[in-house]
Formats: C-alpha cells, structure tokens, sequence
C-alpha cells in the first residue's frame, strides 16, 4: 500500500506503485484535465516530474497546473521543444543546439545554412500551432550516454552529440519525444503538446555556439508563452508600450545622447541629456552631504597587485581594461572599493570615527561582450552612486534601517513608490563562521522590518563572503530594474589589512557595506526616461519652460521672460523663430517640455504670459510672477 499526502494535508492510498497522472484522475476529472507535471516532496527537497513519474514509494505531492510558476516554467520549456519540432518540420537540415526557459519566454538556437526571415518566422508560428493542435503526446525514455551519442550522430544533430559526450561514461540521459521530432532534455515536460496554445515567437538574434565568440554564429528564436490568452495579450501590449518608452528611441528624438561605433559600449551626453545628468547627479550629492557620507574621489587606473589582493584579479581578470607602464600591469577600475579602503587605511582609525560613511560618483570600466551592451543600460563605462561605510558589526542594524529609509524617499522622488525587497542568504560555498552569518543576515532582515516593508528570502544567492539586500524597482508599465544593494562585506577589509583602534585599545577589523541607491547613472537615467516615457517631470527637465512669440513684436519681451526665469534658476529657452505659433508649440510639444508659454501684445502689456502645461493642459494667462512661482513650487516638490 502506497500513501500520497496532498498539500491539504488529505491522504489518499493506492495499493501499488501509481503516476503522478493516476493520483490527479483519483482527486477527480477536472484536477486531471489541468493536471500539467506533479511536484514531490517538501520545501527546498521537493521537485517537479513528470505526469507518467511513478511513485514508489509514500511521498509529499502537489499536482502542478498553468495556475503556478513551476506550471508556467513548464509551458515554456516545453514550447521551446515546440519550436524546435516546427523548425525541424520546415527546414529538416538545420540542426537544433539548446532551447531553455529565460524571463517572459524561451528560445532556441539552430544552425542552418542561411539566415532565419521574417517569412520563416511567421511559417514556424503557424506550424507550431499546427502541432500543438494535434496534441501529440509527450513521451520520455532513458538511454546509456554512449548510446545517446550514437543516436543523435546517426540522425544528423552533431550539436547534441557534443552535449552529451561532455557527460561523465556511464551516464544516462533522457530524451523526450513528441511526433517525429525527439530531442535531449533532463525534462520534465507538459504531458501533450495540447497544453501548448498561447505563444508568439519574437525574434530572431545572432547567437555563438556555447557562448565562446570563438566558435561559429547560431541563430536563436525568442518566444513567449503563456498560461492563457489574456495573459498574452497583456505581455504583447506591455511590449507595445515598452518600444513607445525606448530610451534609445528617444534619446535620439529628445536630442539627448547617442552611441557611436568609434566608442563601443560608452555614452555621448548632448547638452540636453548632461542637464539631466546633472540634475540626478546634484541630487544624488545632496543626498550624500545629508546623511553623514563624506564625499571621496579615486583613482581609476589600479595597480594589478592591488586587483590580485581583493580577488578580482583571478575572478574577473576577463572583464577588466588592463594597460602597461614601465614593465607594470595596471587595470581600469570595475568597481569603486578597493580605493575606498585605501582611503580609510590612511592614517590611525579609532572606533569614535565609525561609522564613516564614503560616498563617490566613481566612473568604473567593464569589458562587457558587444553583444550584451543595451543603449545606455548595459554599457562598458558608467558612473556609480557608491557609497561604502565602515563599521561594527553592532552598528550594522542601524545602518541598514537608515538607508532603506533614506532609499524610499529618494526613488519617491524621482516617481517610484512600487519597491521590491530582497534578502540574499548564505550560498553553500562561502567563508566565515555560521555564527557570523547568522548575525549579518538577522541585521539586515530587522533593519528591513524597522522601515515597515515586507521581504522576500533569496536562499544561497548572497555572496561568499556575506549577505545583502537587493532594492527593485517597479516601474509605470510593470517592469522591474533592480538598482540599490547592501551588501555586508568583512571579506575585503580583511584581504587589504583594514583596522581600527577598538574602546579596549586592541586592532580590529571593520565590516565593510557596500551601498548604492541608483547604481549606475547611466542605467538609471535609461530607466528614468522609460518610466516617463521621456517626459521628465519638470526638476529633471532638460529644458523646464520655452517662451515663444507669437510674432517679432514680443521678441524683446519673450527674451525678458526667459532672463527672469533664468535669475529663479529655471532652465528656460525663447524661440523667436518666424514660425506659425501652432508649429511652434507642436514642435515643444514633440520634445516634451514641461511648460510652452506664449506671449503676444495682449501678454506683454500686462506683464503676463499665456501658459500651456504638458499634456495639451491650456492654463490660461497667468501674471509672470505666478507662473515664475508656480514652476518654482513644482521644482521643490519634485513634479
């Protein structure tokens, strides 16, 4: 006799050996029509099978349906599978390589003797619905690895011949087919290709062969997939929304930045988009001077010995700009804090200085692959907001409470209030007693709960050396963009020989926090313009107020207002052009300023200006005093 525990805690007995399948038709017809795969166990030990996985033995189920994320992992997974089953339909001689499950989708790359076409991908689509409409089932077998290698040779696919020769003799390895085509995957898979109805392919990229720009160029198709309609509709309208908020788009049309070959993967600033800059930065300082942080400036070339001392130099030696000089390696800084412990190991630290608090806007240097840099969002330079505090291990509460605080009104202020908190747990391979860790991750989680917000447990994603919070964004069309970190770090105050006199007299080491709120500017001011759709609120606006006349007669007086906007600090322009004034406010209109104030005699007469506010809002003449003020108001209130 067989027991099953569902997750109500009912029981249900079978006198033999039963499938994850044969359990959901006993709860009853409706659970097994939904029934998608079966999940054993319990907590972190329980994993997700197979409908036709036999259970053997008493266990812990949970049947999985589209209504999960282990469900909806499972649908696109197994979508990938159908795509690879269409391709090889339409096109038998291009080979399939991989196809996993990545964020909103999936995709697979194939190898195939010219380019994929617009034409192909729609075909592709067509005939993936073709066979998910035959509902084909899904059916797995298990074969010794040599055998595996064999067969995969013996039918063309060189490609999954190679990725299980990598597995250690002796292996098996499971295959799943469905109609004709039947491919390598450790599953586990939807247990019909009738499960599969709500997907759309995307894209088609350029993709190398195992990552290594070494080896040949593949072809690999986006999809997304879904649990039903609805959901699809949703993410293909987001998607819409998205490519109408596309900082590179409108970095261009707002005259803002560009990217330019000649310096892959780095930022030209036009003199509108290096007001914004300016702004965010500025405010970014403030916020430094505000709150104890005693601003720093390092460096950016490093000697390599320097690197070999806190690790990078063996971690991350790929990613670094290196140079020589005079028979000495040297290396663009990536990150900011090795300089900043140089900093606070000048000199005799007493315990009455801590904690001290180094903030920095440190431009730091990556050797990202091209094919992963992303207009200004994933770039090869970029300045960081960072900021790292020396402390004791009993100050380290306080400081997490005060940041997470400090953090929410700055992204309130530049129009997030939707926040994701994340603590990340000790990983498996790590240094430091549990004793130690056990105390940084309870700091961090309290000082969470004394900001009054709820959070999530990343279990085993922190670093070796400590735990951290990760701050997520949520922005006005539901992406999120994870931006402001607080990591615990004794690890490089220790490799670099850190200390401070304690109250006793004895040396001791500090915990090093490492900080920031934005990140990188760079990505912030991508994200910043996407959230806004490019219409910056009015204290970040490159350009906050445009005084245009409506002919030659009000050019004097158009030119006075603009200098007593000016005197306010108000960044305002004129346009004096012999234009119609509708082709003038259209014009700012396009570029999304804030406020287009027009003046003809009637306004310079009396001193006023007639004011029409963003979105088309006509606000009517206003005396120039009381638009000066209003704008004013907006700026200080962050609108």
């Amino acid at each position: 006799m067989i027991t099953i525990t569902l997750p109500d805690g009912s029981r249900r007995e079978f006198p033999g050996p039963v499938t994850v399948g044969e359990v959901a038709a006993a709860v009853g017809p409706g659970l097994a029509k939904a029934a998608l795969a079966g999940k054993v166990g319990r907590g972190g030990d329980a994993r997700v099978v197979d409908l036709s996985h036999r259970l053997e033995a008493d266990a812990a189920l949970a049947i999985v349906t589209d209504k999960s994320a282990e469900g909806l992992e499972l649908i696109r997974h197994s979508t990938a599978h159908l795509l690879a089953y269409a391709v090889k339909e339409l096109f038998p001689d291009a080979q399939v390589t991989i196809g996993p499950v990545i964020e909103n989708g999936f995709y697979y790359d194939f190898a195939y003797k010219r380019p994929f076409t617009p034409e192909d991908l729609a075909a592709i689509e067509k005939r993936m619905a073709e066979l998910a409409a035959k509902d084909e089932p899904v059916v797995r077998r298990v074969l010794p690895r040599d055998q595996a290698v064999a067969y995969f040779k013996g039918i063309g696919e060189h490609y999954k011949a190679e990725i299980i020769s990598a597995i250690p003799p002796g292996e098996d390895v499971s295959l799943y087919r469905e109609g004709g085509f039947e491919d390598l995957c450790r599953g586990p898979h939807v247990p019909s290709t009738g499960k599969l109805k709500h997907f759309k392919l995307m894209k088609v990229a350029g993709a190398y062969w195992r990552g290594d720009h070494h080896n040949e160029m593949l072809q690999r198709i986006y999809g997304t997939a879904w649990a039903t309609k609805e959901e699809l509709q949703a993410y293909l309208r987001m998607l819409e929304e998205a490519e109408k908020r596309d900082h590179r788009r409108l970095g261009r049309e707002l005259d803002l930045f560009h990217l330019d070959e000649h310096s892959p993967g780095t930022v030209f600033w036009h003199p509108k988009g290096w007001t914004v800059w300016q702004q965010v930065e500025q405010y970014m300082r403030a916020v430094y001077r505000d709150n104890g942080y005693l601003e720093v400036k390092g460096p950016q070339i490093l000697d390599q010995h320097l690197w070999e001392k806190t690790g990078h130099w063996g971690k991350y030696r790929e990613n670094m700009f290196t140079t020589e000089s005079e028979k000495r390696e040297y290396a663009l800084k990536p990150m900011n804090c090795p300089g900043h412990l140089l900093i606070f190991k000048q000199g005799l630290r007493s315990y009455r200085e801590l904690p001290l608090r180094y903030g920095e806007f440190g431009q730091c240097h990556r050797n990202e692959p091209t094919g992963g840099l992303h207009g200004i969002m994933r770039v090869r330079a970029f300045t960081q907001d960072d900021g790292h505090v020396f402390c004791t291990e009993e100050q380290v509460l306080a400081e997490c409470a005060a940041f997470t605080t400090l953090l929410q009104k700055v992204y309130r202020d530049f129009g997030f209030t939707d926040i994701i908190y994340k603590v990340a747990t000790r990983p498996e391979a790590r240094i430091g007693s549990d004793e130690a860790w056990d105390r940084a991750e309870q700091a961090l989680m309290e000082g969470l709960r004394r900001s009054g917000v709820e959070f999530e447990i990343a279990a085993g994603e922190g670093a070796f050396y400590g735990p951290k919070i990760e701050y997520t964004l949520k922005d006005a069309i539901g992406r999120q963009w994870q931006c402001g970190t607080m990591q615990i770090d004794p690890n490089m105050p220790e490799r670099l020989d850190a200390e401070y006199v304690a109250e006793d007299g004895s040396r001791q080491r500090p915990l090093m926090l490492h900080r920031a709120i934005v990140g990188s500017l760079e990505r912030f001011i991508g994200i910043l313009i996407e959230q806004h759709a490019g219409a910056l609120p009015a204290w970040l606006a490159p350009v906050q107020a445009v005084v245009a006349s409506i002919t030659d007669a009000q050019a004097a007086y158009a030119e006075e207002v603009v200098k007593a906007l000016q005197k306010q600090g108000v960044r305002a322009q004129a346009d004096l052009r012999n234009e119609k004034i509708t082709y003038k406010i259209r014009e700012h209109s396009m570029q999304k300023v804030p406020y287009i104030l027009v003046v003809g005699d009637k306004e310079k007469a009396n001193g006023a200006v007639s004011v029409r506010a963003r979105g088309n809002q006509d606000l009517g003449v206003m005396a120039l005093g009381d638009f000066a003020q209003k704008l004013v108001d907006d700026i200080a209130r962050k609108v």
